[in-house]
């Protein structure tokens, strides 16, 4: 089985944007909220919205099962209060959840969480085991950022977190460290932001002792790990010169990348410097990049081919990366697969 681990719902029905540019309208005027029984999707319209694109790209690239949750930069942990969060956040899970149940063997669930700004992470507990033990989901996207690019967060290893830790250890559930929208003009929110963001969550986690304290953490870092492969021997330096360990020896079993990276030399490098076992596939296809490479003629995010080029890992390694690796990540993962495969969503 070929796993894609980093699949965003990006191809939503119309009227989820519409209710959401309602929504976020109303915080801005101080209006009324739009009713969420107002929204409209019928199975019909996510029928299509996926057959024509992820489902699509599936079988065209030879993956079988792409690990799926909200579109991430429609998170939107900068807008309203917790509420208003908490609203969007419900809707946007019981969507993924709605494309699980009609596509069970091609997708399974991860959550988006109620993050706002200020709000302590022991507010999003709830949803994460509401989507956890009721809607069968494996794991959950968690924001280092819930400003929106102004970095006003505690750090990830900050004792802040650190409920929201023993939750996902006792539901026995990785996090993905992914922001969501920027509204900080100065940077771009796909092209900057997320590739900082990535950079600074590893930076915070290799200075730190939390996994000393939480053994059975495991965080994913997605875009590849950010600047991190590029720069490995800068982040092992910097971690050597504070009396660290070395760095493979810091993610251990606990951080992990993916392989969403959009050319050939870029998983080369990926696969050459970060090791085998910490290395999980992913495309985030249909997301940042959607276009078609000229200089190939295949389309950017096709990491499929990428990995399957590479001259770095053996054909067992290769299997770590596309099957072996996710299911030690994502504990949940196995059982899930055999459940929605009989139909049990």
């Amino acid at each position: 089985m070929i796993i894609d681990c980093h699949g965003h719902y990006t191809t939503e029905p119309k009227d989820l944007h519409r209710f959401r540019k309602d929504q976020t309208e109303a915080v801005k005027n101080k209006t009324p909220l739009p009713p969420r029984a107002g929204l409209k999707m019928s199975d019909d319209e996510i029928r299509a919205s996926i057959e024509g694109a992820q489902l699509k790209f599936q079988r065209e690239r030879g993956t079988d099962l792409t690990i799926f949750s909200p579109r991430a930069s429609g998170m939107g942990h900068h807008i309203g209060d917790f509420a208003v969060s908490q609203e969007w956040t419900q809707i946007c899970n019981d969507l993924i959840h709605r494309v699980c149940t009609l596509f069970p063997k091609n997708f399974i669930g991860v959550c988006q969480l109620p993050q706002t700004q200020g709000e302590a992470p022991t507010s999003s507990i709830k949803e994460l085991e509401r989507c956890v033990k009721e809607l069968g989901f494996v794991g959950c996207n968690l924001n280092p950022d819930p400003s929106g690019g102004y970095f006003n967060a505690p750090p990830l290893t900050d004792k802040w977190w650190y409920p929201f830790y023993e939750k996902m250890i006792e539901l026995d559930v990785p996090a993905m460290i992914h922001v969501s929208g920027c509204c900080n003009p100065a940077q771009h929110t796909t092209g900057s932001y997320y590739l900082n963001a990535d950079t600074m969550a590893v930076m915070q986690l290799i200075l730190s002792d939390v996994f000393k304290q939480f053994p059975k953490l495991k965080l994913i870092i997605p875009h590849g790990g950010g600047a991190v492969p590029y720069h490995w021997g800068r982040f092992r330096g910097i971690a050597l010169d504070n009396k660290k360990p070395e760095l493979a020896e810091i993610m251990g079993q606990n951080i992990f990348f993916d392989t969403c990276v959009y050319h050939q030399p870029g998983i080369d490098l990926l696969t050459n410097v970060v090791p085998v076992d910490n290395i999980l596939f992913a495309s985030e296809m249909v997301g940042a990049v959607k276009g078609i490479d000229p200089k190939t003629g295949n389309y950017f995010d096709d990491t499929k081919r990428y990995v399957d080029g590479t001259a770095n890992l053996s054909a067992a390694e290769k299997q770590k990366v596309f099957e072996g690796n996710a299911l030690k990540v994502y504990p949940r993962l196995k059982a899930q697969i055999d459940k929605q495969a009989r139909g049990n969503v």
